[in-house]
């Protein structure tokens, strides 16, 4: 592809541009509505960490916005200079909270990816390695429930540990390799499997809610499922966990996937709207701030954009859920000093900071310590760090960096950064726990911690 690259401008103002001649030549295009409110003020950029990294104009939000809007007019084709900047955006969505006059800048990122999915469609390894996961693995529930056998046969084989013996790990690259070595001991198996479809409440029921278990939060981290679930029990919560569920297709959506994205949303929004529910819970902070942006991703539907923004509004982050119902305090004391990081897609994208830290001021003898930019990006992003590492692993220096001394744990709300925080851990052979919020006001009801818990990856 051809095409001239920018000169991105500083203007101050943003003026109302014609699209007669976009070069976007697909549905779903990046909003006119959405980047003419971008008046280039330049807040967007201390907030963002790839601007942080790399001091590129064309690596800010407002030189993004600004390339976006080049495209619309017609001055710039879909070419590398554009889908450079726009695929090294994490989409982390730091920028919105900075930005005064509220520009969407997530949404136009994921309007422009998926044009450019549609322009030049990911070939050779990458577009198998495409198609293998987001086509033909994540949106299979019983596929994944596979994925988890064949991953836990790995661990408890004796293979993972003949197999790092051996360095056989040496053919991955180095990213890949520190992953392996963080991936957790699966101790519980898939919770859309192994749970009955409908439990009862502990105690008075006071409401009843639907769970979305995830593709991949139900294959590493399904012992947090489990947590979810008897923290909701004990909450007075009736569980229901649809069985034809799909994964949510956040991962979709970052790839610029749309179409897929739109076809897992209306099967979660016919399988999640089968059933009246109070809720819909979500404890992963990226499948939470996709659900709840299924009415934009449908608006074009005529058939599901009304259900989209009624499945929308019941989306609800665990912590969130359990703060407006009334937490049951726990009466179990946890003898641990504790840091907490805002997930990206929960502080940024969903607005939801106070309730995870109020969850963990519940907990009798938690220690609860400061994390200096919490909300600054770990760098997992979605798959970002396995399709850019360097900038990844740089801006997860800094977060560990930041763990104060002393922490025997750092508490997140979502699987992806989780990941990401481990692979640092182990990297580095320090001795934090990485565990979700709700894990710990688990254990405070259970009065123990598990003694798994106390086991690493690698």
């Amino acid at each position: 592809m051809s095409g001239l690259k920018p000169t991105i401008s500083n203007s101050p103002a943003c003026d109302t541009v014609s699209l007669l001649k976009s070069n976007y030549r697909w549905e779903d295009a990046p909003d006119e509505n959405k980047f003419s409110q971008c008046v280039h003020c330049g807040m967007c950029l201390e907030a963002c960490p790839t601007y942080q990294e790399t001091g590129l104009e064309a690596h800010s939000p407002r030189g993004r916005v600004y390339l976006i809007k080049s495209v619309a007019e017609g001055k710039m084709e879909l070419n590398e200079f554009f889908a450079n900047p726009v695929h090294t955006c994490l989409d982390c969505r730091a920028c919105e909270t900075a930005c005064p006059a509220n520009v969407q800048v997530g949404a136009l990122i994921e309007e422009a990816r998926g044009q450019l999915i549609k322009s030049d469609p990911p070939k050779g390894l990458s577009g198998m390695a495409h198609k293998l996961f987001l086509h033909h693995l994540f949106p299979h529930p019983r596929r994944m429930q596979l994925l988890h056998s064949l991953l836990k046969l790995y661990q408890k084989s004796g293979l993972r540990n003949l197999t790092h013996r051996m360095k056989l790990l040496r053919i991955l690259p180095k990213h890949l390799m520190d992953m392996e070595k963080a991936l957790p001991l699966l101790t519980s198996p898939p919770a859309l499997r192994s749970h009955p479809e409908r439990l009862s409440a502990i105690g008075a029921k006071r409401a009843r809610v639907a769970v979305l278990t995830g593709c991949v939060m139900d294959v590493v981290y399904s012992d947090i499922n489990d947590a979810t679930i008897r923290v909701l029990r004990q909450n007075g919560c009736e569980v229901w966990i649809p069985q034809d569920q799909r994964c949510c297709g956040a991962l979709h959506v970052h790839a610029g996937d749309r179409d897929m994205a739109k076809k897992l949303a209306k099967q979660n929004i016919e399988a999640f709207l089968s059933e009246e529910v109070d809720a819909i819970i979500i404890n992963a902070a990226g499948c939470g701030s996709t659900l709840k942006e299924y009415d934009e991703l449908l608006k074009s539907d005529p058939e599901y954009s009304g259900r989209a923004a009624e499945f929308a509004h019941k989306i609800t982050d665990v912590s969130q859920f359990l703060i407006k119902l009334g937490l049951i305090l726990p009466e179990g004391s946890l003898d641990l000093t504790v840091t907490y990081h805002d997930a990206c897609h929960l502080a940024h994208a969903q607005n939801i900071r106070e309730e995870p830290r109020r969850l963990l001021e519940s907990i009798p003898g938690l220690r609860i310590v400061t994390l200096p930019d919490s909300d600054r990006c770990c760098g997992s992003a979605g798959i970002y760090n396995l399709t850019h590492p360097e900038m990844a692993n740089a801006l997860l220096a800094r977060k560990l960096d930041d763990i104060p001394s002393g922490c025997d744990a750092v508490a997140m709300g979502n699987p992806g950064c989780m990941m990401q925080f481990q692979t640092g851990i182990v990297r580095e052979g320090r001795d934090e726990q990485i565990v979700h919020t709700i894990q710990l006001l688990d254990w405070a009801y259970r009065k123990a911690i598990p003694d798994e818990q106390l086991q690493k990856g690698g």
